[in-house]
């Protein structure tokens, strides 16, 4: 991932230093293992240690593999170079994949590990947004329209939950990775013993695959790859709605615009939601990555290579810009100012037509037919609606509705004054918005 999209400790994990380290620490385990099964001289691995670690070059590693057009026997060739003889009892049995795999599965769950951080920083400002508006009314849409009240704490509360489902599948994810292979060729052992590589593997804080082939099976690594991405989707849930907030019709929340920002080369009143557009776009790539690791689970026999290429990119790529997305949405959440009387403005402009619900059912409750209520309660919101429209307005005046409703005459005989009145109450419709809060986020 570029530059710009990577924060330096994940991009750190996924750097050539980092995975020849990694490797050396792999073949180290499985040495100390073979010693302990007598199959290598007692203290290999310490005099291997002793010789290359913190010593590898990953240049003169590179160097060779553009020889030798393979990178694992460039690594032992270049540890060789170190350590000289006790070289030569490092991957007594293994294979090429024993490494990779292994490491992979490192790196990946070490990725895991600071995105599942960066999650719970999200939730935690999202927490703290949805209780400072929890008593914050303002109108719910579906399809764009105008619905009924909601309060601004339940939309981060459902931001929240969202965010909170996607780290559990990281959890499952990361369990899901977190196994090794020293297996051999095929996976069969037919060089090694499976205690090697339990003890191996334990050493390393990881588990053998159930099945070994060639290599780990790619629907672990699939996993991951949906994971990061369904996180990806929970971002942009965040920045979609912070972009319709911050439309100059509805002004109901903005981001945060520094000292000194321009929001246009051209136009300078312009602030735009360029952090909810950057990661709106973010999210459709990291949403790729899925894709391209469902397509690596099914490979020919015990392996080909097709994956391989395919996840030296997806990996790195996918948990770096997970990890940038989630701290850049934490800081869009932080940031983000909200217009407490904006969006009481924009409840109020619809002239109360949202409670054509609560009219509906007490019509309903005194016995009348529910298509025919409907139909009363429609035609006085669509007079309010029209009325206003010929006057250049959005909604309806200020109690028109309500007027049209006790003016007519099908329903000033079931509702009295009282009973439409009743209808119309902000506070009895909120009534259970704090005890979603609470099951949503539990005690502040």
């Amino acid at each position: 991932m570029i530059a710009r999209y990577s924060r330096p400790e994940l991009a750190a994990l996924w750097d050539d230093k980092y995975r020849f380290e990694l490797w050396l620490e792999i073949e180290l385990a499985a040495c100390r293992a073979m010693e302990r099964a007598g199959t290598v001289p007692i203290g290999t691995a310490e005099r291997v240690a002793a010789g290359a670690t913190g010593k590898l070059d990953p240049e003169r590693i590179l160097a060779i593999e553009a020889t030798t057009r393979h990178d694992v026997i460039a690594f032992l060739t270049h540890v060789e170079e170190l350590v000289g003889e006790p070289a030569r009892w490092l991957h007594l049995g293994m294979t090429s994949s024993d490494v990779l795999d292994t490491a992979l599965a490192l790196q990946t769950v070490r990725a895991l590990d600071r995105i599942e951080l960066a999650v719970i920083k999200l939730a935690e400002a999202l927490a703290k947004r949805a209780r400072e508006h929890a008593k914050t009314p303002m109108i719910g849409r579906s399809h764009g329209i105008h619905a009924e009240p909601i309060t601004a704490g339940l939309t981060f509360a459902r931001w929240h939950a969202e965010v909170l489902r996607a780290a559990g599948r990281l959890t499952r994810a990361r369990h899901s990775i977190g196994v090794g292979k020293i297996a051999g060729a095929v996976g069969v052992y037919g060089n090694l013993d499976p205690q090697i590589e339990a003890e191996a593997l334990g050493e390393l804080g990881l588990a053998p695959e159930t099945v070994a082939t060639q290599i780990v099976a790619r629907d672990r690594h699939a996993e991951v790859l949906c994971a990061l991405a369904l996180l990806g989707t929970a971002i942009e849930q965040i920045a979609l709605g912070v972009r319709h907030w911050q439309r100059t019709e509805v002004g109901e929340a903005e981001e945060g615009f520094g000292v000194g920002q321009k929001g246009s080369s051209a136009m300078p009143h312009k602030k735009n939601p360029i952090l909810s557009e950057n990661l709106t776009g973010l999210a459709r790539l990291l949403r790729s990555y899925a894709g391209a690791g469902l397509e690596d689970v099914a490979l020919w026999h015990e392996r080909d290579i097709s994956h391989s290429s395919v996840e030296r990119v997806a990996m790195p790529d996918a948990t770096i810009l997970a990890d940038f997305m989630t701290a850049r949405a934490t800081g869009l959440v932080d940031g983000l100012v909200v217009h407490p009387g904006r969006m009481r403005a924009n409840l109020d402009r619809h002239g109360g037509l949202y409670f054509s619900e609560a009219v509906l059912l007490a019509l309903v409750r005194t016995g009348l037919a529910r298509q025919e209520a409907y139909v009363m309660v429609q035609r006085a919101a669509l007079a309010a609606i029209a009325e206003a429209a010929a006057d250049g307005l959005v909604g309806a005046r200020p109690g028109r509705f309500r007027e049209l409703l006790g003016a007519d005459p099908d329903i000033a005989k079931r509702l009295d004054a009282g009973a439409l009145d009743a209808c119309f109450d902000l506070d009895h419709h909120l009534r259970h918005a704090p005890a979603i809060l609470e099951r949503a986020l539990g005690a502040p």
